[in-house]
């Protein structure tokens, strides 16, 4: 009598892993979206505060009361004040007058921050007292309140991932590999400019550099994930998946802003591509480059790694398996009968 192969046994962990898998992924997903959103307040956010220190000084106290809300910097005048914006040191400034406080904003390096800095001022000015607003660089028109920059991190997240899935499953390896991901890059860029430039008009900066910028995005996600594939195997795709889209984007902060965000996310989400590609994108496009050497030497660092990864796994690969090319092929022919 013969017995069946036993096949229960690995079917049945096949579904206790599957109905285990699917309810961590998706506690994963809930915490590392929903718990930084619903934490969302000031912390350490860089504010500057200008104006003669007699008029200055109650300004900078009422602020420091808020403990560990803002990092105050002191500027001599409004010009100042605003150079710092401008030069992206700080996300806005109040202004101590005769007259009264002003607050200098900048919507374009985050629409939740101004609007949070003009609640925050006004909530301590003398009542019916009103305070005067200025927004020194501008959210373009197209995007008053950023939600198309916050949504191109996503698409260009996962644009990555599939670029990197795509070159490991069409088997391309080495240097071969390393330069489709480049090529791809490139037109990705080229492609999301086209949108985002010229066609909804949400990014005002040079197109060029928007369109590098949007390509290093792409290529250090690509390039991270195909790396990652060359060296773990397939596991490695779902690796670099899981940091770029499941961390990446809501630790990013493009939609509110890093100093928002409890920490270590803030911090954590400027370190991996898709918060360093949308602080470099604000830069080039509204700030003409200001602070993006930061967010590029991110992504660049990135994009070297998984390219180097990448040939590194492919030389690794050909050492395991030694060719067969160039050796006499071994053929067994049967003697003839008789």
């Amino acid at each position: 009598m013969t017995t069946p192969p036993a096949t229960a046994p690995p079917q049945a962990r096949q579904i206790v892993m599957v109905a285990v898998l699917v309810p961590v992924l998706a506690a994963l997903a809930l915490w590392a979206f929903a718990w930084p959103a619903a934490r969302t307040a000031p912390r350490d956010l860089p504010l500057g505060v200008a104006g003669p220190a007699a008029a200055a000084d109650p300004v900078t106290q009422q602020l420091q009361r808020q403990q560990g809300a803002f990092e105050v910097h002191r500027y001599a005048d409004e010009a100042a004040a605003r150079d710092a914006i401008e030069d992206r040191a700080v996300y806005g400034a109040v202004v101590a007058t005769p007259q009264g406080p002003k607050l200098l904003t900048a919507s374009a390096a985050s629409p939740v921050v101004a609007q949070l800095l003009q609640q925050a001022v006004r909530s301590q000015a003398p009542e019916g007292k009103a305070v005067p607003t200025v927004d020194v660089v501008p959210a373009p028109e197209a995007d008053p309140r950023g939600a198309a920059l916050g949504a191109s991190v996503l698409p260009l997240a996962i644009a990555g991932v599939a670029a990197g899935s795509l070159v490991t499953l069409r088997r391309l390896r080495g240097i071969r590999a390393a330069a489709t991901l480049v090529t791809i890059a490139v037109f990705v860029g080229a492609i999301a400019a086209a949108l985002t430039h010229s066609w909804l008009g949400v990014l005002t900066g040079n197109w060029w550099v928007e369109a590098g910028s949007l390509g290093l995005s792409t290529l250090a996600v690509s390039a991270t994930v195909a790396g990652l594939a060359a060296l773990l195997g397939p596991a490695g795709i779902g690796v670099g998946a899981l940091t770029m889209v499941l961390l990446g984007n809501p630790f990013s902060g493009v939609t509110s802003a890093p100093h928002l965000l409890p920490e270590p996310v803030g911090t954590i989400g400027q370190l991996l591509p898709p918060g360093a590609g949308g602080s470099l994108l604000r830069s080039v496009s509204f700030f003409d480059g200001a602070r993006a050497f930061g967010p590029a030497l991110t992504l660049a660092v990135w994009a070297v790694l998984g390219l180097t990864a990448v040939v590194l796994g492919a030389a690794l690969r050909g050492r395991r398996s030694p060719a067969v090319a160039g050796r006499p092929a071994v053929r067994t022919e049967m003697a003839p009968v008789g």
